[in-house]
């Protein structure tokens, strides 16, 4: 590849969300979710450069449409570029990808374009694009966050808000069972009135006792009360719980993820690969530094 051309490389993490509820609202800006999530240490590494005669967006070498991104792209820069994204998590399971890639992207144009933009002004690009297609509606601001980020106030900054549960680092394990649709899942009315009015207690009952655990328990709740898991899913969450450990089914994908004691690791490792291959991510701690 010619290094005669600007080039910019990022990284953005993946994003688990336990449980959420959808704001609408006609401004992209305001237009979001609130709830909370897990910000892994695996995502999508992206590498941008101008030598290109049309937009073209690569994915672990392989030629994508990736509509989030290439509507990112237009916000940002009038002219082709080319983008190569590198994946350390699954792509439509539930672990945030598009966002990721999105972001990604909009870090690496900045930095090869010398866009001059603020990391505020980047998720505001990337999380439009993101409602905009329908792809997600929290992931971005979450990714950027970081941590166990609670997402207070729906929308990008300076409309949304949010805080963290804090906690030292710790693993979570996951196992992908199938994909799940995400604009299917958002553009269901019965579905969603359901899942907001479950996101809506559950973020109360985090707010009031922030612990991972807690957010573990609320986030099975969730999936049990929504009816978007499988039985498969179902069965995997439970044999979690009985091998010591919490489980939960991420959002929205056919995943199922799980935290425990390190006492209680390799009974849970034991009973997750019984449904699949097991995936570990580290959560990076709010306050401890690797």
């Amino acid at each position: 590849m010619s290094t005669e051309f600007p080039v910019g490389r990022a990284f953005a993490p993946g994003h688990i969300t336990g449980f959420f509820e959808i704001h609408d609202d006609p401004d992209p800006r305001r237009k979001g979710s609130t709830g909370c999530g897990l910000v892994l240490d695996g995502g999508i590494d992206t590498f941008v450069t101008g030598d290109a005669e049309c937009t073209e967006v690569f994915l672990d070498d392989v030629p994508v449409m990736a509509a989030t991104t290439r509507s990112l792209i237009e916000q940002l820069v009038d002219f082709p570029v080319r983008v190569e994204c590198t994946s350390s998590i699954p792509v439509g399971c539930g672990f945030g990808a598009s966002a990721a890639g999105c972001l990604s992207t909009a870090y690496s144009l900045n930095d090869a374009f010398s866009l001059g933009l603020t990391s505020n002004q980047i998720v505001e690009a990337a999380h439009i694009a993101e409602v905009s297609n329908g792809s997600g509606m929290g992931d971005v601001e979450g990714q950027y966050f970081g941590g166990v980020p609670i997402r207070s106030s729906p929308g990008c900054p300076p409309y949304g808000v949010l805080d963290r549960v804090p906690a030292p680092t710790f693993e979570v394990h996951c196992i992908v069972l199938g994909e799940l649709s995400t604009g299917s899942v958002l553009s269901d009315p019965g579905i969603m009135n359901e899942l907001n009015s479950a996101g809506r207690c559950a973020l109360s009952a985090l707010l009031s006792r922030p612990t991972v655990d807690n957010f573990m328990k609320l986030s099975k709740q969730f999936t049990l009360k929504c009816g978007l898991a499988s039985e498969r899913v179902i069965d995997a969450i439970e044999a979690v719980d009985s091998a010591g450990g919490m489980a939960s089914q991420a959002m929205l994908g056919e995943t199922v993820f799980a935290c425990c004691s390190e006492d209680a690791k390799d009974y849970v490792l034991e009973v997750l690969s019984t449904f699949g291959e097991v995936i570990t991510y580290r959560v990076l701690s709010s306050y401890e530094h690797p």
